[in-house]
């Protein structure tokens, strides 16, 4: 599963985006962009489901048909470049609120808001 482990199932990622809230200690200046950020986690979550769903249902439609090596890899870079946009998104809305967070608030969120191998927040 490797980074699929990683992400928060679409049902929980509300309780995430709460926790992630409570944990930072977001104030009422910071909830602008708070608001933009766990809209991006939702948009990333929901992309990243998609994205997964797509490209399995690609790759099964290839293996019954005897895909050709290029068939395969043009699937993989479209599922990547999905992604891709989904990490730049996601990070559009990170930078404005991580430079809005106090000393204590960016420790916390050193942390919490990025697990290894650019999993979910």
């Amino acid at each position: 599963m490797g980074a699929m482990a990683l992400m928060i199932a679409p049902e929980y990622i509300e309780g995430r985006i709460a926790f992630l809230k409570a944990e930072l200690r977001i104030t009422p200046e910071q909830e602008p962009l708070w608001n933009a950020f766990a809209e991006a986690l939702r948009a990333n979550t929901r992309g990243i489901m998609d994205g997964t769903m797509q490209t399995q249902a690609a790759m099964g439609r290839l293996a019954g048909a005897a895909a050709t090596p290029l068939q395969r890899v043009d699937v993989g870079e479209r599922a990547l470049a999905s992604r891709l946009e989904s990490v730049r998104k996601l990070k559009a809305a990170l930078v404005p609120l991580y430079q809005s967070l106090e000393g204590a608030q960016k420790q916390t969120a050193d942390k919490l808001l990025m697990p290894p191998m650019m999993g979910i927040m």
